[in-house]
């Protein structure tokens, strides 16, 4: 097994839940392996959909970088889309992104 980084996913008010996920799996990867509600995760991670949209919390939106033009046209349709949107399969794990912490809108879980 590979190193090991941490995640953890607000799910709604004051519930929150932190998964381990090997380097290099995507937040998406992370949050259907531990059955994370919300993450529906419809095209496996093929960013088709916009089934695993989360919000990145502030401290962490300069790490985990940008939106592909690809990812800006899954959120266009998506409910509550942010400046801090972003598509849980386009976030690749890395051990900068140890203690990551993402919430699911709403409306998703």
């Amino acid at each position: 097994m590979g190193i090991m980084v941490k995640i953890s996913f607000s799910i709604s008010k004051g519930d929150t839940r932190t998964v381990d996920v090997e380097e290099g799996a995507t937040a998406m990867e992370a949050a259907v392996r531990n059955a994370v509600p919300g993450i529906d995760a419809e095209c496996g991670g093929a960013c088709a959909c916009g089934t695993c949209h989360v919000h990145v919390e502030e401290a962490w939106r300069t790490k985990v970088g940008g939106r592909t033009p690809m990812e800006e046209e899954m959120l266009a349709f998506g409910y509550d889309v942010r400046p801090n949107s972003r598509l849980a399969c386009q976030i690749r794990m890395t051990g900068e992104l140890d203690g990551l912490a993402v919430s699911i809108p709403e409306r998703e879980v």
